[in-house]
């Protein structure tokens, strides 16, 4: 492939790719312990370990957790960087036995199954597709662009860079890392084994949307003790732990819902609910992008939880919470050149960086946390975690443009010499 050739080089085996992915299910589940927590992400980890070695890659491992680690050897005195997507679907939607539609879209509204419309009136960069190929699914499941749409763009990128050894490059590293949808926040990630100082997710929306900043996240989980007595003889003596936990949650502000927030506003979030009479539990996110946001939501809690005690004498009720990511823009900032290349990247491909803060998080977050900033690039897909999710396939060559760029602008040669890709 010469400079000028068009890019449905990157086309054609960015949907071959992201279709052979899609295909694996790995939904992840946040309940099991142990990492990963699905045995589908270690099928996936072993293809894609043995797709990388095909392609020429002689350092590539998989990790005894299932993160696999690939190295692409390079100039020993420029900065080595990092690429990073994860393995996981998210659990709220099925994840098995996906049915991958790729099809040029017509502009025109699509109706899937499940009574799921795609309609470009509604859906946000829909009617920008017109004539372009878009993937998604026949409504039944998720579709996996979050984050196989990220993995199929740095793989394709590292097939372009390995046939085109001509391009002046650092040491780069490539991560595909499980359980990121679990919120585990790179538990096993063994950091002692990573060289690149500075890194990128692909697990972003659409193009140009680039995110530096994210929420400070926290897992909660609420416990209800009650006591238990036949309901014919339960005057005064029967304490409802499920009651008491369903007086709990009325108690979080409706109004700092993730349906009802957007930008930087924060929530409180409700992810499993179960119980009876003797006990319940309630498992709660709980989002803010400022410190001093998060530490009054989770006072919050707390006052929640006495005046549900208080609604309900004898029960008791114990929150325990736990750190699950810190926002990435302080280090992201303390590090002005990881955006600097990316800025001179998109520049290059005639791009404009949308920088907007992301209402989650990724492993970029913790990894940022670790002491290797990491942003998050976009991959081009929607509506994730929705059986409505489709992904724009313009926007994957985007990316893996960008991948390129980005490795270029590591190891600039100010020569001009150093072309760019074909746009």
């Amino acid at each position: 492939m010469n400079g000028n050739q068009p890019y449905a080089y990157f086309e054609d085996r960015l949907i071959e790719r992201f279709t052979r992915y899609a295909r694996i299910c790995t939904t992840s589940d946040r309940h099991a312990a142990e990492t990963p927590s699905t045995a589908g992400q270690w099928e996936l980890a072993r293809m894609l370990a043995e797709e990388l070695r095909a392609l020429g890659i002689d350092d590539v491992e998989i990790t005894q957790h299932c993160y696999v680690i690939a190295r692409i050897t390079g100039d020993s005195s420029l900065t080595p960087i990092g690429f990073l997507a994860h393995l996981d679907t998210a659990q709220d939607v099925s994840g098995h036995d996906v049915q991958v539609v790729a099809e040029k879209y017509n502009g025109s509204i699509i109706t899937l199954n499940n009574g799921i419309v795609l309609d470009p009136a509604r859906e946000e960069g829909l009617a920008a597709q017109q004539g372009r190929t878009i993937i998604h699914t026949d409504g039944t499941t998720l579709l996996g662009a979050d984050d196989k749409a990220g993995i199929a763009e740095i793989v394709t990128a590292v097939e372009y860079l390995i046939a085109h050894p001509e391009i002046v490059r650092p040491p780069l590293e490539i991560i595909f890392s499980p359980d990121e949808e679990t919120g585990k926040g790179l538990p096993e990630l063994p950091l002692e084994k990573l060289r690149a100082r500075f890194c990128y997710t692909l697990d972003g929306g659409g193009a140009p949307e680039v995110e530096a900043e994210c929420f400070n996240a926290y897992a909660a989980r609420v416990l209800f003790a009650g006591h238990v007595i036949h309901p014919g003889a339960a005057r005064g003596r029967l304490v409802n732990a499920a009651a008491m936990a369903a007086y709990f949650i009325t108690l979080l502000p409706r109004t700092e819902s993730p349906e009802a927030t957007d930008g930087y506003y924060g929530y409180y979030c409700v992810t499993d609910l179960t119980g009876n009479h003797e006990t319940a539990a309630a498992d709660i996110i709980v989002r803010d992008f400022e410190r001093t946001g998060m530490e009054r939501r989770l006072a919050a809690l707390t006052a929640f939880a006495r005046a549900t005690e208080a609604a309900f004498p004898g029960g008791i009720v114990t929150v325990t919470t736990k750190s699950s990511y810190y926002n990435m823009k302080e280090k992201i900032d303390s590090a002005p050149q990881v955006l600097d290349k990316l800025r001179a990247a998109a520049h290059t491909l005639g791009l404009e960086i949308k920088f907007r803060p992301v209402r989650g998080g990724t492993d970029g977050s913790r990894l940022t946390e670790l002491g290797i900033p990491t942003p998050n690039i976009w991959t081009g897909g929607r509506n994730f975690h929705s059986r409505a999710e489709w992904v724009s396939v313009n926007d994957m060559c985007l990316a893996v443009r960008l991948v390129i760029e980005l490795v270029r602008c590591w190891g600039r040669v100010e020569d001009g010499t150093d072309k760019p890709v074909a746009k």
